[in-house]
């Protein structure tokens, strides 16, 4: 069936646009035909109007399963801003309700009047909540960052693993699942696990046209960020750092810069951490410095700049946090800080998780390594990752594009990888390889007698980190392959044995280390991101007087309303009121991203605000309107940590992640381990007995030699519990070594 019309008459009314973006309107017509869907689109390229626009339109409620509880809000209120008077056309179902808020969403749901319901996966498990939705017609289940069902996802989370059971005992109805990040590997996961292997698959191209990519030695970084905000003055950015620590340091650092700039991690208390993200959203901030703990669904279209003070644990988080940057299509400068120390601190930390676990996140640390010090496109090492060709030679928009590093014939040495690939009888791992040709014979490669083969150190004369570059580019070029199902697995593709027959000229980048003593660059290379801005620029040829004016009036009425800015009107439609300096509803309409019901809610005070800036300044308006088009591990260990800050009992963290109490003190050991304090005071006073706590503290304090249990239980000479000494243990590590 055709619902072409009704869905372009939903979009303008409902949403303000007049054309959809890339797949969105396929997707939305093969939801509305009864088909399961899998949508694979790029942060800022509309994944949430692929589910919320058909929920509109079919009968019964879409259940949309989403991972934060900052997300659900943020998209309801963007929901309800949608519609003058209903405040019952959306609602999210999780932990923060209360009792009253509970019935309400209740009552909502079983009159028909809600179509579109957040639900947190935890809250999906519990028996009243899957008793409730079995009473209501559904419409469709939307799985949003469904990357998380996949242990290769960058958030893996166990309870999503559980969705598609849940779904079964809710009753089957349609699934699309929606992600921004997915590399083969993890698209196969998805579709496995949900049970729709025969969903129409939608792919939009992960190139982030607007955003540049910069990789910038460690030097002095603290300096350098100053000096690059005061160069954006009064744009919004994000900072994200590894450590709690530095997200505190690097804020006040800022300030005492005058800058206005304020710290989120997990650390903080809860009402501080809302306090302090609301006040970035209504621009009461410009820049946010943060743990990976904050971005995820926190909708803020002009962000202008993603700042890594320290390396990402993977491609997918650097895609992923570097996406929030410029979601309106206009500027975004995304600059990462690189040190291979800070490589080897990441590796420090994988040290006493399970061995599954460590053996992934260092096959995706090698990815990250790979791409901070490769002289290659950014953009084109990005999409390959994700499985798609970027053709040209040169984006333009990349630090590597805009000042090329030196490249060599890499014919010998590709050569040289492929026939000791096709010389073994099994496939292995890049490390493994790179380990052979230069002549490391660590303790797997002896296992293997690899140290004993012809070609053992055929490239000694060069390090690991080369043949690693090597391969890296031969993936680019298409003449390697990475097996999806054994995981990084290295083989020869067809075109590689076709290369081998004939080798042609391969250009590959000479390999650049970066390390902290390095040179900084010159200004005219430091100033490589501002270089770029400049040359493509963020504005839209508005009147930049009357577009200031616009958002202060924007933040003064958000304020009021106790809404985030852009729910009242987005960067773009801003841009195009300065433009076309809109008189009337009607007009106001034809600016992106703003519908009836939005202008009627918000449109008075600009209008007002327009017609005398018209009139003062004797402006011509133009003749006709002519509309821009839009351009075209873990969450066990935030879930532990976030709860614990709530003061949770640890039985029933344990629980409600369904692990035995030993997992859940095995996971709390590990994220003391990296680094992180948490506060079990709370816990620890109710349990154990103050003596006891003193005697314990007392042996780590003053004579333990290590944190081994074993011997602290033996030191103690059996008079503690082993539970009681694991607690006073972490709490003795965080008081002295977090």
């Amino acid at each position: 069936m055709d619902y072409s019309a009704q869905i372009h008459r939903t979009l303008k009314e409902f949403f303000g646009y007049d054309n959809f973006k890339g797949d969105q309107e396929k997707v939305i017509n093969h939801l509305l035909n009864g088909g399961d869907a899998f949508v694979l689109m790029p942060t800022g390229g509309g994944k949430s109007l692929c589910y919320q626009l058909p929920a509109l339109i079919m009968d019964g409620t879409a259940i949309v399963i989403s991972p934060l509880i900052a997300l659900m809000k943020n998209q309801v209120d963007v929901l309800r801003g949608f519609v003058a008077g209903s405040g019952s056309i959306a609602h999210f179902l999780n932990s923060s309700l209360n009792k009253a808020q509970m019935d309400e969403v209740r009552d909502d749901l079983l009159a028909g009047r809600t179509k579109i319901l957040y639900v947190a996966p935890e809250s999906l498990t519990k028996e009243e909540n899957v008793a409730l939705l079995r009473e209501i017609p559904i419409s469709f289940y939307a799985v949003d960052e469904a990357h998380c069902i996949s242990e290769w996802g960058h958030d893996f989370r166990p309870e999503y693993r559980r969705i598609r059971t849940l779904v079964e005992e809710i009753g089957r109805h349609p699934i699309i699942a929606l992600t921004a990040t997915a590399t083969p590997k993890v698209q196969s996961d998805i579709l496995k696990n949900l049970g729709i292997q025969g969903a129409g698959v939608f792919k939009s191209s992960f190139n982030r046209p607007n955003l540049y990519y910069e990789v910038r030695p460690k030097v002095d970084a603290d300096k350098d960020i100053v000096k690059f905000i005061r160069k954006n003055p009064g744009k919004s950015g994000i900072i994200y750092c590894l450590s709690r620590k530095k997200v505190e340091e690097m804020a006040e650092f800022l300030c005492i810069n005058g800058i206005r700039a304020l710290p989120y991690h997990a650390g903080l208390d809860a009402k501080v951490r809302a306090d302090n993200q609301d006040a970035f959203l209504m621009e009461e901030a410009d820049v946010i410095v943060a743990t990976i703990a904050f971005g995820m669904g926190i909708d803020k279209p002009d962000v202008r700049f993603v700042i890594h003070y320290d390396i990402p644990k993977s491609i997918e988080s650097y895609y992923q946090e570097t996406g929030r940057a410029g979601r309106d299509g206009e500027e975004g400068i995304c600059i990462c800080y690189y040190s291979y120390k800070d490589i080897q601190k990441l590796e420090k930390f994988m040290q006493g998780k399970p061995i599954a676990e460590q053996e992934i996140n260092r096959q995706l640390l090698n990815e990250v390594v790979a791409y901070a010090e490769s002289g290659q496109c950014r953009r084109k090492l990005l999409l390959n990752y994700f499985g798609e060709d970027y053709t040209q030679d040169n984006c333009g928009s990349c630090d590597n594009c805009l000042h090329p590093r030196a490249t060599f014939d890499g014919r010998e040495d590709m050569l040289l990888v492929m026939k000791l690939i096709l010389s073994l009888p099994e496939h292995f791992k890049m490390e493994h390889l790179a380990g052979i040709l230069a002549g490391k014979a660590n303790a797997l490669i002896k296992s293997y007698r690899h140290d004993e083969l012809p070609l053992f150190g055929a490239g000694a004369e060069k390090d690991e980190k080369h043949w690693l570059a090597v391969m890296h580019q031969g993936l680019v070029a298409h003449l390697l392959g990475k097996e999806i199902e054994s995981y990084g697995l290295i083989y020869v593709t067809q075109q590689g044995e076709e290369f081998m027959e004939a080798p042609w000229k391969i250009e590959l980048v000479e390999d650049a280390h970066f390390e902290e003593d390095d040179t900084p660059d010159d200004d005219d290379d430091e100033d490589a991101a501002t270089e770029r801005a400049a040359a493509k620029g963020a504005g839209g040829g508005g009147d930049p007087v009357l577009f200031s004016m616009l958002k202060d009036l924007r933040r003064d009425l958000a304020r009021k309303l106790g809404l985030q800015p852009w729910i009242l009107f987005g960067d773009p439609a801003l841009g195009d009121m300065s433009i076309l300096y809109p008189l009337t509803y009607e007009e106001l309409q034809k600016c992106q991203g703003v519908g009836e019901g939005k202008a009627r809610k918000f449109g008075a005070e600009f209008l007002k605000l327009i017609a005398k800036y018209v009139e003062e300044n004797d402006i011509e308006r133009p003749d006709d309107f002519v509309v821009k088009s839009s351009p075209n591990r873990s969450a066990n260990k935030i879930f532990i940590i976030q709860s614990i800050d709530r003061r949770m009992e640890l039985e029933d963290i344990a629980a409600m992640r369904g692990l035995e109490m030993d997992e859940l003190m095995k996971e709390i050991e590990a994220i003391v381990a990296t680094g992180t304090k948490l506060n079990l005071d709370y816990y620890i006073e109710e349990n154990i007995d103050p003596e006891i706590e003193d005697e314990i503290y007392e042996y780590f304090h003053d004579e333990a030699t290590s944190d081994s249990l074993s011997e602290a239980i033996e030191a103690l000479s059996g008079d503690c519990e082993e539970m009681e000494v694991r607690l006073v243990r972490i709490k003795f590590l965080c008081d002295v070594a977090s």
